[in-house]
């Protein structure tokens, strides 16, 4: 530890990221990555661009992105902020709107980086048990807070809340911001982007990591009422003007384009996750019901650890989390039908399966 750090860096516990092996021939289920490529016109972009433009800066404001994604939702480009992947977004909003006087409500088991914003801003918090079937109950949201933020669908669980819900938090929500995390939503659940124009305090995130299969291009982007994007502005041009660079852009817009090639992704990983499920329940196993592009499992039998372990040395990673409630359970990627009937067919194999 450095005697030159700052003394709230020295007792920050930093988010710990999927592991990202350098080894071939890995099943790779760990990090909710799409295993379906990019869209054609996104391979596109990327073999002919003109390398030469990489001396100018690019469109700080990405006006052509934003115009793409408001489009997409039928709202205006000052209803849209893009930032360098959705956890700068959220980590951005964390320091426009969630530094109030009243502790901000989120879920007790959701996204861990949330946590490591909540002690680098020296937010305070109040963490809300999920209900005993891991859902979230957002009636229990109605104490006096400085904000709302949860995952939806939520992370690790996979489990989405109905539109209905969230309109009716909205409702009697109305003086702090609330966050909706939707980087999962497109696999199935409900989008809030339907309700920004009606609520000025609804904030919600998305990225083009999972299901356009740009997790190595860093996209996030927010909707949310002209007011909240100014906010998200001022604090992105108080640290770093130019977050998404020129490629980037222009292989978004590329991805938006291409709504077929989305929507058949799409429904493929669907697919593929709700065989998967058929055959993990067969297997013994107590699925979540996901509307993600990942599983939440767990089996009686055996512990979480344990059965990570035994796909780690068959080389196929899942994620496992040793938080309390959660430990027995692995947190498992859709991959492509082949990754999939590999998985099972490990879990098969351990002895007391």
């Amino acid at each position: 530890m450095s005697t030159f750090w700052s003394p709230a860096i020295r007792s920050l516990t930093p988010y710990t990221p999927g592991e990202q092996p350098r080894i071939d021939g890995l099943i790779k289920l760990n990090t909710n990555e799409n295993p379906y490529p990019p869209a054609p016109a996104v391979q596109q972009v990327i073999a002919t661009f003109d390398a030469e433009r990489l001396r100018l800066y690019p469109d700080p404001e990405c006006r052509s992105l934003k115009q793409a994604l408001a489009n997409t939702q039928g709202l205006q480009p000052r209803q849209v902020f893009v930032g360098n992947g959705s956890d700068e977004v959220l980590a951005l909003a964390f320091m426009a709107f969630l530094r109030q006087d009243q502790p901000v409500l989120l879920p007790q088991i959701s996204y861990s980086f949330y946590n490591v914003y909540l002690e680098l801003f020296g937010i305070e918090a109040r963490h809300i048990p999920l209900r005993a079937d891991f859902s979230i109950n957002l009636d229990d949201y109605q104490e006096r807070n400085g904000g709302i933020i949860f995952a939806n669908p939520n992370a690790p669980t996979g489990i989405a809340i109905p539109l209905g819900e969230i309109r009716r938090l909205l409702e009697r929500n109305r003086e702090s911001v609330v966050i909706v995390d939707e980087a999962y939503v497109d696999f199935g659940a409900e989008s809030a982007t339907a309700l920004v124009n009606e609520f000025p305090n609804l904030l919600v995130s998305q990225t083009f990591s999972k299901s356009r299969s740009l997790a190595g291009m860093r996209v996030g982007f927010a909707y949310g009422q002209a007011e909240l994007i100014e906010g998200l502005e001022r604090v992105k041009n108080s640290f770093n003007s130019y977050p998404l660079d020129m490629l980037a852009q222009r292989v978004a817009i590329a991805a938006l384009e291409d709504r077929a090639y989305f929507d058949r992704r799409c429904r493929q990983i669907i697919a593929t996750r709700e065989w998967s499920t058929a055959q993990l329940t067969a297997l013994g196993f107590e699925v979540l019901p996901s509307h993600a592009n990942f599983l939440f499992a767990s089996h009686p039998n055996v512990a979480g650890a344990e059965l990570m372990q035994h796909l780690r040395e068959q080389r196929i990673l899942v994620r496992h989390f040793p938080q309390p409630g959660i430990d027995n359970h692995l947190r498992i990627t859709v991959g492509t039908d082949e990754q999939m009937r590999a998985l099972l067919d490990c879990l098969a194999r351990h002895p007391a399966l």
